[in-house]
């Protein structure tokens, strides 16, 4: 019998989440064997008068391919799937990993070139800025696993964080929208940390349901040549088929100059995938009332309440700053008291401490006004 959460959820995705209308072609893919939610989706998207497409990933099957390929087949394999992409108004990405280190024994020259060849071009580039996109995780035994709780713990947690009431986070966020607007100066402080930038100039958007799902976080991205100083990230990064912790760069005119992990050669490597990829594409404040430790997966963690992540990478369209990559790391400081805690100031003004906004006009994006 379908989990009525999962019907509930799948309607959400089409109706809300891709805004889905008639005669429009959504593509839904699958990464794994958990097909319940898939079906779902198809169903829904008939009933919203849309065109489904679909596709099945094995991540198995698929990292074999990576593993395998060189440059030019790699440019090939990523054609055939992006014309597909162009030719799509929506879709959903829905991963359902039943072994997180699937890709374990896939080299990190590898997935560079996957980075590189394939991701930028289609997700990277196309997709993000040219559909009506989402994607999000299945609540199956791995990610239960990858949380340190039991299934029926995760589903819990899982619905509640996705489902929250994203038209209150929506209207709560429009003080942030607007501050952030006419902010110029950006500076963040915190254990280890000491870091700033202008986002003047940049727009910003508030995601409440809008793309990745669990969603809550308002973004833009710096001038490109702003940021300097030094930045600890106290959020372990499943990325590139490991997991780093304890990053820290240290920044002049925008650039990394140094950087430093639990792996710090495969960082090297990671930021010298192109000129872009030292440069940060994003800067984002977490906002979601429901998820308040990371689980080890990069999707639910940046929506961590009270985090921001400063993003190494391509910018996206909507809040451009020029700056381009294969690279998208979205690599979070949590600064809520168990975390060490931190402030940000825009402009001088302390707008946010210990991870709690504390102006008036900000005070509505706290977790227990959003719950």
């Amino acid at each position: 019998m379908e989990d009525p959460r999962i019907r509930k959820f799948a309607r959400f995705l089409i109706q809300s989440a891709v805004s889905l209308q008639k005669d429009e072609k959504i593509l839904i893919e699958l990464h794994g064997h958990e097909t319940t939610l898939m079906k779902a989706l198809v169903q829904e998207a008939y009933a919203a008068g849309g065109k489904p497409f679909i596709h099945i990933f094995d991540y198995e099957v698929e990292g074999a391919m990576v593993q395998g390929a060189d440059d030019r087949h790699m440019e090939e394999v990523a054609a055939y799937e992006l014309a597909r992409m162009k030719n799509m108004d929506a879709y959903i990405d829905i991963r359902a990993t039943t072994n997180i280190s699937a890709w374990h024994n896939v080299s990190e020259k590898a997935q560079s070139r996957y980075r590189q060849f394939y991701w930028g071009p289609i997700h990277l580039q196309e997709r993000c800025n040219h559909t009506k996109w989402s994607v999000l995780r299945y609540p199956n035994d791995a990610m239960a696993q990858l949380a340190g709780v039991s299934t029926e713990e995760y589903e819990n947690f899982y619905f509640n964080a996705c489902l929250v009431d994203y038209d209150k986070m929506g209207k709560a966020m429009e003080s942030l929208e607007a501050l952030m607007d006419r902010t110029d100066k950006v500076r963040i402080t915190g254990p280890d940390t000491d870091i700033s930038f202008s986002i003047k100039g940049i727009p910003c958007n508030g995601m409440h349901g809008n793309n990745n799902i669990p969603d809550g976080e308002v973004f833009t991205a710096p001038v490109k040549d702003s940021v300097n100083g030094r930045i600890h990230y106290n959020c372990p990064s499943p990325y590139d088929g490991a997991l780093f912790t304890d990053v820290c760069f240290e920044f002049k005119d925008g650039k990394i100059v140094k950087a430093s992990a639990n792996d710090a050669p495969h960082v090297e490597k990671i930021l010298n995938t192109d000129a872009g990829a030292r440069y940060i594409g994003e800067f984002a404040l977490g906002v979601n009332p429901m998820i308040n430790d990371p689980i080890g997966d990069i999707l639910f963690d940046e929506k961590i309440a009270g985090s921001f992540h400063l993003t190494p990478g391509n910018c996206y369209d909507i809040t451009s700053n020029g700056n381009h990559s294969a690279q998208h790391w979205d690599l979070i400081q949590i600064q809520t008291p168990k975390y060490g805690g931190g402030e940000i100031y825009f402009d001088g003004v302390l707008i946010r401490k210990d991870g709690r906004f504390v102006t008036e006009e900000l005070q509505c994006l706290n977790p227990e006004n959003l719950k």
